[in-house]
């Protein structure tokens, strides 16, 4: 089977279940950024997180091919595919519960960075926050999975105490944001 097939040289795309759809419409764009958050864990993932943040990570990818098929498949199409749902927002409740018993308590707003692992994690917490705005987009116009906005918001929380949890782990303090304060008047 050839990776190509030409059927998408004038700018339209399949769906699951065979309609097909420009590639500028919402339901694309949703399921192109949760694909893209799924290579950028693939990244994070290469520069070696821990062993519970591999686990960790690891079924988020898997759970992101979920969420991606779920928004490729009108709700009304019939084909059988697995939907993204509670079980796998729980998973994620779970996850953020169980690092930050391990983490020092959070009391500012703290600078995105750290380590390799730890960077490339609050790296994917944006590109999460942008595939949820585009599944919200998505669901303005289109019905779509009424577990796939709350997924991506738990997500990009757990994006966030994995990256310290890396960044902990590996000795990066958090620096603490300091907004200027303008007293001149």
């Amino acid at each position: 089977m050839k990776i190509y097939t030409k059927k998408g040289d004038q700018g339209d795309t399949s769906l699951f279940g065979g309609d097909r759809v420009s590639k500028s419409s919402e339901r694309i764009e949703a399921y192109g950024t949760v694909d893209e958050l799924n290579s950028w864990l693939g990244l994070a993932l290469s520069f070696g997180l821990s062993e519970r943040g591999t686990e960790i990570m690891t079924t988020v990818q898997e759970h992101l091919f979920i969420l991606g098929a779920d928004l490729a498949t009108p709700s009304s199409e019939r084909t059988r595919i697995e939907r993204i749902g509670e079980d796998q927002v729980k998973s994620l409740e779970h996850a953020i519960d169980r690092m930050e018993e391990e983490l020092p308590e959070l009391k500012n707003f703290i600078l995105p960075g750290g380590s390799k692992s730890g960077a490339h994690l609050h790296v994917a917490r944006t590109i999460c926050r942008r595939a949820e705005r585009a599944v919200v987009r998505c669901g303005m116009d289109e019905e779509i999975s009424e577990f796939a906005i709350k997924y991506l918001n738990r997500l990009s929380d757990l994006l966030f105490v994995v990256a310290r949890f890396e960044n902990h782990r590996d000795g990066n303090h958090e620096t603490r944001w300091k907004p200027e304060r303008n007293d001149k008047k």
